[in-house]
């Protein structure tokens, strides 16, 4: 049975909390000292961070002071945030959060006992303090999205992929969890640039770039580092689950139905695999992951090869 919900969507421009102003302001005025130092509280707590996940997080952690609340979720699809704290709960109230009609996310509470007005009210008011943080944190969130980002094929650049690697290579020493790699490249990139033009080998990286996100799993991340070069970060994948991955792939591209000149462009990719050996750096699993995806291309092109 799905849980019954309490929804509202908050303007905080437009609205200016009706409910606070308007819904049983008897209750309100018992303790307005209480919730006008928690407010003034979060005003100063939300305003150390330019993180999400960490505003978040406090705003949780202390409207807990006043509301007894059990769970609380945060989502924006366009920020790729998707956070959640506490445990579910039956009864739920759900916001969509805007100002000045831009889009600020979804917030949801949820506890075991139905929300009163009166609650509902008091929540309201200290969402009104998450308002700039948040706001702030999506804007400095986008703009460390957008220097990580190749533009052209929305995957993360070289500088990202250095950074992520990196990281994920120490976790992986540090918890003995298998890592393993993907080297590729689109076959043939020159001969399309020159016989159907730049633009039609932009479309390609394009379409190529979005088979790969979509045939893989929501953590494995893929990078482009070079011109028609693209590497996928597979973390705790073992080198024979890499190497399924790494077909799926391949057979993705091939049956994109990409056109040019009003006919259909064959499009293949060679990928090279690499899986993280013990005490092994960065730099080598790169080179073994590129001389494997060089063996792949002077195989015939179209196929994986596995490092040794």
């Amino acid at each position: 049975m799905v849980p019954p919900k309490q929804s509202n969507t908050i303007d905080f421009d437009a609205a200016k909390l009706q409910r606070a102003a308007s819904q049983d302001t008897r209750t309100l005025s018992r303790r307005p000292l209480d919730l006008l130092e928690l407010r003034q509280q979060l005003n100063l707590q939300l305003q150390v961070s330019l993180e999400a996940e960490r505003i978040l997080a406090v705003f949780f952690r202390e409207i807990q002071q006043m509301l007894p609340v059990e769970y609380m979720a945060y989502f924006h699809a366009g920020a790729d945030l998707r956070l959640e704290f506490g445990e579910v709960a039956r009864h739920s109230a759900d916001y969509r959060l805007t100002h000045a009609s831009e889009y600020l996310g979804e917030i949801s509470f949820r506890r075991t006992r139905r929300f009163s007005e009166a609650e509902l009210a008091q929540l309201e008011s200290l969402m009104a303090c998450l308002l700039y943080p948040l706001r702030n944190a999506l804007l400095y969130r986008a703009a460390v999205q957008s220097a990580l980002r190749d533009a052209l094929t929305g995957t993360g650049n070289r500088i990202a992929m250095d950074q992520t690697l990196g990281r994920e290579v120490e976790v992986a020493r540090r918890h003995l969890l298998p890592l393993s790699i993907l080297m590729l490249d689109l076959d043939h990139f020159k001969q399309i640039n020159d016989e159907h033009g730049h633009s039609v080998g932009d479309d390609a990286l394009r379409a190529v770039a979005t088979a790969l996100k979509n045939s893989l799993r929501n953590v494995d991340m893929v990078f482009r580092f070079g011109g028609e070069e693209f590497l996928v970060l597979l973390s705790n994948t073992p080198g024979v689950a890499a190497v399924q991955v790494g077909e799926r792939l391949r057979a993705a591209v091939e049956e994109l139905n990409l056109a040019a000149d009003g006919k259909r462009l064959p499009l293949s990719i060679s990928l090279g695999c690499a899986t993280l050996n013990g005490g092994e750096s960065v730099d080598d699993l790169l080179r073994r992951a590129d001389s494997a995806l060089y063996e792949a291309k002077r195989d015939g092109r179209n196929r994986l090869a596995c490092a040794s």
